[in-house]
């Protein structure tokens, strides 16, 4: 590993850390142009967390330091996870912690952070989101563990960069049984798991519906912006890791050159705002599901991720 492979570990946190509000609003404005509304712009949440950042910030009564340090929790799972993940560069310092079961272990982390801060407000709203969510992050963690796994076998390791080499070496198994059946899986898991259509509607405040929104409703100020900048985070992280371990092209080697960076960086970029735009217009034309049907898809998911990991390992003891 170079200073070039570490400058790419830097320019994956840092991109991360800056284009995770482009990427919310960009859905934001996709679906507002399909629906007939002239929306905010691309750059509202960045003038929205400004706004936020400079109010004042109120702690409810009765409340512990869990509620005041399960922001932070949030914000730095996700940005470990971008820098360990291989998103510019597959020479990550932190390469070696680029494990399938460190990664949802952090995304487990800050799920379960907000969890308790939502339960340690002590109000109807927090105790019924925090619920929820848990309930859902125990569909979800599975899956995603045994949909990656399904990946994994053909590289013969649970690195995630391991992973994405076996992919750039053989771009055939990319359109294998398991690999699809993965994929499925794990776009659905990543709807979920960021609270998006049909599983969690995030610009509504409905009591019967809210999940994510009930957990943080407590939240103000520069608390608030900072949690909802790890929920932009959260998805921007997932997307591109869906991309790469997917369609991994462009993507810069252990021992990369500063054009390998740059063609890194520009290439995640793109892909994560195809991903981004087809997930937003996919959310015009879908409605949310009922909250006893979550667990019915989520359970679905979970089928199609074992089915992976069979078909997989069928394809790997053929070979």
């Amino acid at each position: 590993m170079n200073a070039l492979a570490a400058a790419g570990a830097v320019v994956q946190v840092a991109g991360v850390l800056v284009g995770a509000p482009f990427v919310v609003g960009g859905m934001r404005q996709v679906r507002a142009r399909l629906e007939g509304r002239s929306g905010g712009g691309i750059g509202q949440p960045w003038r929205d967390l400004r706004k936020q950042l400079r109010k004042q910030q109120l702690r409810p009564d009765g409340t512990t330091v869990v509620f005041r340090v399960a922001p932070a929790v949030a914000a730095g799972s996700a940005l470990l996870i971008a820098a360990i993940i291989p998103l510019v560069t597959l020479g990550s310092p932190l390469d070696s912690s680029a494990d399938l079961f460190g990664v949802v272990g952090l995304l487990f982390l800050g799920t379960v952070a907000l969890t308790l801060a939502g339960l340690d407000t002590g109000t109807a709203f927090g105790g019924m989101g925090s619920s929820r969510e848990i309930t859902i992050a125990a569909l979800v963690e599975p899956t995603i563990l045994l949909a990656v796994f399904a990946l994994s076998l053909p590289g013969h390791s649970a690195n995630l960069a391991a992973i994405v080499s076996a992919t750039l070496a053989d771009p055939a198994q990319v359109l294998t049984l398991g690999s699809v059946l993965a994929f499925v899986a794990l776009v659905i898991v990543i709807v979920a798991e960021t609270g998006r259509l049909p599983v969690d509607n995030p610009s509504t405040h409905l009591e019967l519906t809210m999940i994510h929104e009930a957990m943080i409703l407590e939240y103000s100020g520069p608390r608030l912006a900072l949690v909802e900048w790890a929920s932009g985070m959260r998805l921007t992280v997932l997307l591109a890791l869906l991309a790469n371990l997917f369609l991994p092209w462009g993507i810069a080697g252990a021992d990369p050159s500063v054009l390998g960076v740059l063609i890194g960086t520009v290439a995640v970029a793109a892909k994560v705002v195809v991903l981004a735009v087809v997930l937003a217009v996919a959310e015009v034309f879908i409605a949310k599901l009922r909250l006893f049907r979550v667990p019915e898809l989520l359970a679905g998911s979970f089928l199609l991720a074992l089915l992976a990991v069979t078909a997989s390992s069928f394809l790997a003891s053929a070979r």
